[in-house]
């Protein structure tokens, strides 16, 4: 007996198998894939942490270029000298205190339980740099990134990402032009903590003064540049106990 197949009941039969055929094999793939990925993303991390402390491939003025992934981890570790966490008043080392992740780290905070908050102490050219790792809110998805400091506090390097900015505009900000126009800026702003905002109409569009807590807005980006300033700002402050002992060393 033919099978009809044109009944619903074929169709419907017929969706349910494609159904778990292809969700079976997303299954194994994402199983398989799983070790992979995990290891992207120990990679990406540790290219960020080393990009905002100035190590990295770049050439020009214009490019973003990251150690290769072939490199990346024995680069790490020959740059950062100490991982620290800070939870609770208290300050401990992790050797994989950068697999942290700062999102489920702030929503604890929210909750009012502790959390587990990451600092990398770094050294190149005979300079030691202390790297904080930031997250936010821009316009439509999650920004996030890491900020480099000296002993004096001056901003030695930033990388900024995101997950859904505006291509063109939003999405500028892990340029290179917006992210150096950061280094030199300062986060104290005498004995106040203020981080770095993001100013539109700001009056030193070329970024040469490094005291006034500013950098230029990138065009037509108002809410992703007053989500950047917002995560410098509220991450600048978590961290206040952490630079308080910097400062006073």
């Amino acid at each position: 007996m033919a099978l009809n197949t044109e009944k619903n009941v074929y169709t419907v039969l017929f969706a349910c198998i494609m159904v778990i055929v292809v969700g079976s094999l997303l299954a194994y793939l994402a199983t398989g894939l799983k070790p992979r990925i995990e290891e992207n993303e120990r990679f990406e991390k540790q290219q960020n942490i080393l990009y905002a402390m100035g190590v990295n491939e770049n050439e020009g003025e214009g490019s973003v270029n990251f150690i290769p992934t072939t490199e990346v981890e024995s680069v790490f570790t020959d740059y950062i000298k100490e991982q620290l966490v800070i939870s609770g008043g208290e300050i401990t080392t992790d050797d994989e205190a950068y697999l942290i992740d700062m999102k489920k780290q702030l929503d604890a905070l929210k909750r009012g339980n502790p959390a587990r908050l990451p600092v990398f102490i770094g050294e190149k050219d005979g300079k030691k740099y202390h790297i904080i790792p930031m997250h936010g809110k821009g316009l439509w998805d999650a920004i996030w990134g890491f900020v480099a400091v000296d002993e004096q506090l001056i901003v030695q390097g930033i990388y900024f990402d995101h997950k859904q900015e505006t291509p063109g505009l939003g999405a500028n900000i892990k340029m290179r032009y917006f992210m150096d126009d950061f280094i030199g800026e300062q986060i104290l702003d005498g004995e106040r903590y203020v981080g770095i905002a993001v100013v539109k109409g700001n009056n030193d569009p070329l970024n040469n003064i490094k005291d006034d807590n500013e950098v230029d807005a990138l065009a037509g980006a108002t809410i992703t540049g007053n989500g950047v300033s917002a995560m410098i700002r509220e991450s600048v402050n978590l961290y206040r106990n952490y630079f308080e002992s910097i400062r006073s060393n």
